[in-house]
């Protein structure tokens, strides 16, 4: 995603000025300033109407991109209600209900301001943010038409991204973790510290200067929530019965593979907003261009990660894992996201055929290190983020590899410090662990009393 500054409504104004200019030209020097003067009267008008309609295509775009990272919301709820036993499946969806109202009122309160207003070279202002002028008449028609966008919109757009990356947390950390120092957590997140590292890239800060590179948000988005998430995975520990003692790993199936399965598919369509509409705008026939091929290269990228793991898997375990396949897809969804519109098919089938890879070694290898990830969302968004936005430079030659290192190291060890200890703090005042009766009754029971599954519970 680019700074939200709009280029679409002074490139129709100045296509059409150059029109003008065109046909303005008198046949005979005595007609010249009378020419003149009719033609810029009768295309006064028409500039306007350019860019009224730039103005209104830039903000469906905003809008429609929003409704579809919205969705994703409930992506993640199903997909994690799918991952999850029975006995926690009613808390999932409550957090991730909560979490995404939370981010919401956050992101108003400060996360934008602090992301976009004034923003120095590390964040910007600390207050709620003002949306549009009120009324459409004479000068706020005006101001609104500068933007060329209505802000309302893009601070909606902007807000339901800081709510994807609170999701990814979500899934990593459930079963274990209680409701209320989660949400605390999903507080600091989305009003704080995804907001700082947002500015230092998107909001115009000094990465961005830097000139580093994350079209709609590997790094900024699901890099950041991978690190949060692990941090809190780490302080948290592993779900009861999850390592052995003798070293072997005990797996614990999902409750719902087709939950996870519809939660996938929603994420996959979703994401089309989400790398879409970070084209930030659709007032010409460029934009629009550029948008259409945004959704070819993202479906390619996750159809690749699909089939690289469900082939991946069948070599290394001689049979397919469903819970590797739907995450592949995701993984290739997350590994395009750092530059969709610059690569061509056959690259965007190569950069999320590895995304699918990562995710299929990656999740063995932290068993290894007895981090007990519930979803799969560490390898996914923290690891997969990170390649995708590693291989920008492959196919965008306005990005170098040192600067999308140093942008990946910056925001990485930022939020993951910063989450240390922000989890550390939370686990020292109001504890982050379920205790293990809890945990063996189900946090359903346990945090909100209300199971998802209430005929299939013992005694009924």
């Amino acid at each position: 995603m680019k700074i939200p500054t709009f280029v679409s409504a002074a490139r129709a104004s100045a296509g059409m000025l150059a029109l003008t200019a065109f046909t303005a030209m008198p046949a005979w020097a005595q007609d010249a300033a009378e020419g003149a003067a009719e033609e810029a009267a009768e295309a006064a008008p028409q500039f306007a109407a350019a860019a009224d309609t730039a103005f209104i295509f830039n903000t469906l775009l905003f809008l429609m991109g929003g409704f579809l990272v919205m969705w994703m919301a409930a992506g993640f709820a199903m997909l994690e209600a799918g991952m999850v036993r029975t006995k926690n499946v009613s808390i999932q969806l409550t957090k991730n209900i909560a979490l995404y109202a939370i981010a919401g009122l956050m992101y108003w309160v400060i996360g934008y301001s602090l992301m976009y207003v004034d923003v120095g070279s590390y964040f910007g202002t600390f207050a709620p943010y003002s949306f549009d002028p009120v009324g459409l008449e004479g000068a706020d028609t005006a101001a609104l038409l500068e933007t060329g966008y209505s802000t309302a919109s893009d601070w909606f757009f902007q807000m339901v991204f800081v709510a994807t990356a609170a999701s990814i947390v979500s899934g990593t950390l459930a079963e274990r973790i209680k409701l209320w120092p989660f949400l605390a957590f999903v507080v600091i997140l989305t009003g704080i510290l995804y907001p700082i590292t947002g500015a230092w890239t998107w909001g115009g800060g000094w990465l961005s200067q830097m000139g580093f590179s994350d079209f709609a948000g590997s790094t900024i988005v699901h890099s950041v929530g991978g690190w949060a998430a692990l941090a809190g995975a780490i302080l948290l520990g592993a779900r009861n019965g999850k390592y052995a003692s003798d070293g072997s790993v005990q797996p614990i199936p999902g409750s719902n593979m087709t939950l996870a399965t519809l939660g996938t598919f929603i994420l996959w369509l979703g994401w089309f907003g989400f790398n879409g509409a970070s084209q930030l705008a659709m007032g010409t026939i460029g934009d629009a261009a550029d948008i259409s091929r945004i959704f070819a290269n993202t479906n390619l990228a996750a159809a690749a990660g699909v089939v690289a793991a469900l082939v991946l898997t069948q070599i290394l375990y001689k049979k397919v894992d469903i819970t590797m396949v739907l995450n592949g897809a995701l993984a290739g969804l997350v590994s395009i996201t750092a530059e969709p519109l610059a690569p061509g098919p056959f690259a965007a089938i190569l950069i999320g055929a590895v995304g699918g890879v990562i995710v299929v070694l990656a999740v063995p290898m932290l068993d290894k290190f007895k981090i007990d990830d519930v979803v799969g969302a560490i390898p996914v968004h923290l690891f997969a983020g990170i390649w995708g936005t590693l291989v920008v430079p492959f196919t965008n030659a306005d990005a170098s590899f040192g600067t999308q290192i140093v942008g990946i190291v910056a925001m990485g060890l930022f939020t993951l410090v910063a989450s240390f200890v922000v989890w550390f703090i939370i686990k020292a005042t109001i504890g982050l662990r379920a205790s293990p009766e809890d945990e063996m009754a189900g946090l359903d029971l346990a945090e909100i009393g209300v199971e998802a599954y209430p005929e299939f519970s013992a005694g009924r």
